[in-house]
Formats: structure tokens, C-alpha cells, sequence
């Protein structure tokens, strides 16, 4: 599927250059040049001043939450060990009983492991979403400046950039500009962070 995207795009993009140059045939008059650029952005974010220091202290951040999850885990590995070792001792309704709040725990386990995978990811953006910022905001800056007319991406998951010249790279340019600016003043500062009842589900 994505050969046969590409494909289409490479189809499209001839036909626009043949409707140009037609165009252009049959007023005699040639089109402005169109100045196009392209950079890399996973090579901008994970060389970008600031993102070893987000990084660590997202780090730092997700032991606090791995070390919730393992205290969850513990709590609930003791309780099916204890019921393990005093179920053949209990009548059944104790041993139904007990077997329930153990399902309700595994339960509570799961709404907040939700909670606490949704909180990392929502910090992590947190964390990224500066840095992002300040690298769209250096492309615009050498866009406006060079009067190109597009920047496109070829480090972007979906990219239908096949092939490229690299004079019109402008990823060491952009990298440049951003080390000059020097590192940012510290990484949006923590949240609170969410404190579970001490539930997880047992590992498998």
C-alpha cells in the first residue's frame, strides 16, 4: 500500500511539472522558480539542545510510577499467595469471598495501570512539546528567510520522499541555528503524581 501511495504521489507530482511546463509553453511567459527544502525531524528531536535533559528527568519520573506499579503487584501477589495457602482450610463461602475481592483488586489493578500509562504519556508530550515548538519555529524562520515556498519532511513516519538532492537539506542548517540559541531554561516542571492503593495484576 504504501509503494502504490508513493507511486501515486511520484504520478501526481509529474503530471503538475507537465501542466506547469505547458502552462508555461502557452504564455511564454516562465513560471518563478518554486524553492522547495526538506529536513529531517526524528535527527532534529534526538539531536535538539534540551532533549537529554527532558529525556532524564522523564526517566527519573517514570521510576516513580514503575515503582507504584510494583508495590500494586506486591500487594496482590500476597494476597493470592495467602489465599493460595489458606484455601484448602476455608469453607466456601469464605473461600468465594476471598476469590472476589481478589477479581475486584485485579480490576482496580487495571483501571489504574490505565491511569498511570496515560499520565507517562501525557508527561512525556508535556516534556517534548517545547522542544517541538522551538524547531518549527526555527524551520519557519529559515522558510521566511530564504523565501522557500515548501519544507517538507523526509524523517516523518509517513514520508513520500523518495529521493532527494541533498543540497536542499536543511537539517545541519536548522541544528545549527537551534545550538546557537543555546539550552532552554529546564523542562516544564512535574505534575503530581497519581498514588495508587498498592493493586496490580500478577505478572505473567
Amino acid at each position: 500500500m504504501r509503494l502504490l501511495f508513493r507511486a501515486s504521489s511520484i504520478a501526481l507530482a509529474t503530471l503538475l511539472i507537465l501542466v506547469g511546463t505547458a502552462g508555461a509553453q502557452a504564455s511564454q511567459a516562465p513560471a518563478p522558480a518554486t524553492k522547495i527544502g526538506y529536513i529531517n525531524s526524528a535527527l532534529l528531536l534526538q539531536q535538539a539542545p534540551g532533549r537529554a535533559e527532558a529525556e532524564a528527568q522523564f526517566d527519573r519520573e517514570v521510576g516513580v510510577y514503575r515503582q507504584q506499579i510494583q508495590r500494586m503487584d506486591d500487594s496482590l501477589k500476597t494476597m493470592m499467595a495467602a489465599f493460595d495457602r489458606d484455601a484448602p482450610k476455608l469453607d466456601s463461602a469464605t473461600r468465594e469471598t476471598r476469590r472476589t475481592t481478589i477479581g475486584r483488586r485485579e480490576v482496580e489493578y487495571q483501571q489504574r495501570a490505565r491511569g498511570l500509562d496515560s499520565t507517562m504519556q501525557a508527561r512525556q508530550a508535556q516534556l517534548v512539546k517545547p522542544i517541538m515548538e522551538r524547531v518549527q519555529a526555527v524551520i519557519e524562520t529559515i522558510r521566511a528567510e530564504d523565501n522557500y515556498a515548501v519544507i517538507l519532511d523526509v524523517g516523518a513516519q509517513v514520508s513520500v520522499v523518495v529521493a532527494a538532492d541533498k543540497n536542499l537539506d536543511l537539517t545541519d542548517r536548522v541544528l545549527a541555528r537551534l545550538k546557537s540559541q543555546g539550552i532552554p531554561t529546564g523542562p516544564p516542571a512535574s505534575g503530581a503524581v497519581p498514588q495508587p492503593a498498592g493493586v496490580t495484576r500478577p505478572k505473567k
